[in-house]
């Protein structure tokens, strides 16, 4: 079992952030991207910090070496600032499930770049699989461009930017906390890291915001925190916790891959909550894509 740690926290990762997706894209319809983007981190923040008291003794890890703050921060900045805020954002504009598909293209990045700065190899079928996921990612969106007319094209459009750039800020993100995470060195404490870094950046930039706009609470704020505080809990908490432990056990390509897998888990949820139509092309699309990232792991 030990052997594959890092799969089966990988595996987790997918169906947590899978929930976590499904409470931020509502909370984000509600009180925009940025706001869900900053909360969240607040609240993850306090999770973490809590854990890292409980199970290590201490609550901000200061005597940290310099360099793995440098590594975690970036990764903080580029995955969960700039990566998520997009992601976000995507959410609102071409829904979840095509969004978290487009995250598919993580692993894919992830490799090349792991290929590039960590010396990982890139293989024939590695390339092939780059392919088949792109396709099965093509056909899903082409799909959506025959259906919508021309006044929506542009929302699509740029909804789909806003995925492609959570997919680059991710994968980013990952290379930079797997820099910052060599040793053995807690999962947990490089998550509150990432969490804390981001957190400071949004925390300036409310309070530069504050000072010129005074914030107002209003329904729509009250009615998003719980979805905001559930998505919490499943992506920067448990997710990214998990996603660490994963690429700390596993090659991150495997873990990227497994990782990619919210596609998957989604095609119900979407029906199920958003009442959201799935047709036999989108679920063929789909799983083809899914099944390029899968080839990355399986051969």
């Amino acid at each position: 079992m030990n052997n594959y740690i890092g799969e089966l926290a990988a595996l987790l990762t997918a169906i947590s952030w899978s929930f976590t997706s499904i409470f931020f894209t509502i909370a984000a319809k509600r009180i925009g991207s940025l706001n869900v983007n900053k909360i969240r981190l607040y609240f993850a923040s306090l999770m973490l910090l809590t854990a890292q008291f409980v199970l290590y003794g201490n609550i901000i890890p200061i005597h940290v070496e310099s360099n793995r703050w440098l590594w975690l921060g970036v990764s903080g900045i580029i995955g969960l600032v700039l990566g998520d805020s997009m992601l976000l954002q995507a959410f609102v504009l071409i829904g979840t499930r095509l969004s978290m598909l487009l995250m598919s293209l993580v692993p894919i990045i992830s490799t090349i770049l792991a290929w590039i700065f960590l010396n990982e190899t890139l293989t024939p079928i590695e390339i092939l699989a780059i392919i088949l996921t792109i396709s099965g990612i093509s056909w899903v969106i082409l799909e959506k461009v025959n259906k919508k007319n021309e006044s929506h094209h542009s929302k699509l459009r740029t909804g789909i930017l806003f995925g492609l750039g959570g997919a680059f800020g991710q994968a980013l993100g990952l290379i930079a906390a797997k820099k910052g995470m060599y040793g053995d060195f807690p999962a947990l404490t490089a998550t509150l890291m990432r969490i804390l870094v981001a957190s400071s950046i949004f925390l300036f930039y409310g309070t530069i915001k504050k000072l010129i706009h005074p914030p107002k609470i209003t329904d729509k704020l009250k009615s998003a925190l719980l979805p905001i505080f559930g998505g919490s809990f499943f992506g920067p908490f448990i997710g990214i916790w998990l996603s660490l432990i994963a690429i700390k056990y596993a090659n991150i390509g495997i873990a990227s891959t497994l990782m990619a897998l919210p596609p998957i888990f989604l095609l119900p949820l979407t029906r199920l909550i958003f009442k959201e139509k799935v047709s036999w092309r989108s679920l063929f699309g789909t799983v083809v894509a899914v099944g390029g990232v899968a080839m990355i792991f399986l051969f």
